[in-house]
């Protein structure tokens, strides 16, 4: 009984998601302050609830839920909220809200409505450390700050079109200016490389400590690192080189896109992770 309670209750939460992404797309179509301001709240109530569900499964399991595919979906999107109500506080940039919950939206799907895997869950006791706790959540933080980064630079893209075809309006204006964005993303892609570098570095560790089949050619391993020279070249030529503009924006849009493929994708082909 509690099991259906809690499978209704994360269905009402994904349809107050859904409005809340329906009201934020009305709002950057029409510039409605009364729309975003109603998509504000039902987010705010998707973070308390969502962060409910995340105490009762620490309650329940006796450890941070993050070890799964699942579990780490329902994290990256909790943190992909968390992010975003936070920069609607403090930096005041419109439509970065929206444009980041139709990605948390996606995955908040994907987790709710994705069968469930007993043996994950099963597997996910068995491997439960300190060590690989720090890891995954280094991690899944560091994705969580690419995807605002990349986020940032598609607005940057957008303003950077809108202003070279000179269509002065409302949107225009709403969206920060091109320096500002542009410093936003560089910023969240300084946090997030060393904490993927520190999550990688851990991950490794335990690795090689919990598993005699560890591989260092894993598929996995191979494009986590892969992911980390990327965004790191990325830095490279935007502190070194001082390249700058549109060309950097697209840049930071492929690095995210090649971190999706390794967070999606590479785990299938992978002998120990998900």
């Amino acid at each position: 009984m509690q099991d259906i309670f809690m499978t209704r209750l994360h269905e009402f939460t994904i349809i107050l998601y859904a409005l809340s992404v329906l009201f934020y797309f009305f709002d950057f179509m029409h510039n409605n302050q009364r729309a975003n301001r109603v998509a504000f709240w039902l987010l705010l109530f998707v973070w308390i609830l969502q962060s409910s569900f995340l105490s009762i499964y620490i309650v329940e399991m006796n450890r941070f839920p993050i070890l799964t595919i699942m579990e780490g979906l329902y994290f990256y999107s909790w943190v992909l909220v968390t992010f975003s109500l936070v920069i609607n506080k403090w930096l005041k940039i419109d439509f970065i809200v929206f444009f980041t919950n139709v990605l948390g939206f996606v995955i908040m799907a994907i987790h709710t409505f994705a069968p469930a895997r007993d043996s994950a869950v099963i597997h996910a006791e068995q491997v439960v450390s300190e060590l690989l706790f720090i890891h995954v959540t280094a991690a899944i933080l560091a994705y969580g700050m690419f995807t605002i980064s990349f986020i940032f630079s598609v607005l940057y893209c957008i303003q950077y079109d809108l202003l070279k075809q000179k269509k002065w309006g409302k949107r225009v204006m709403r969206i920060a200016d091109l320096a500002k964005l542009e410093h936003i993303s560089y910023l969240l892609s300084v946090f997030g490389v060393p904490l993927l570098l520190i999550g990688l570095i851990l991950g490794v560790q335990w690795a090689i400590i919990q598993r005699p089949d560890f591989l260092w050619y894993d598929p996995k391993i191979i494009s986590s690192f892969i992911v980390l020279l990327v965004y790191s070249s990325f830095l490279y030529l935007r502190v070194s080189k001082k390249l700058r503009g549109k060309n950097v924006a697209l840049l930071n849009i492929a690095s995210f896109f090649i971190m999706l493929i390794n967070f999606f994708l590479v785990g299938n082909f992978s002998t120990f992770h998900y």
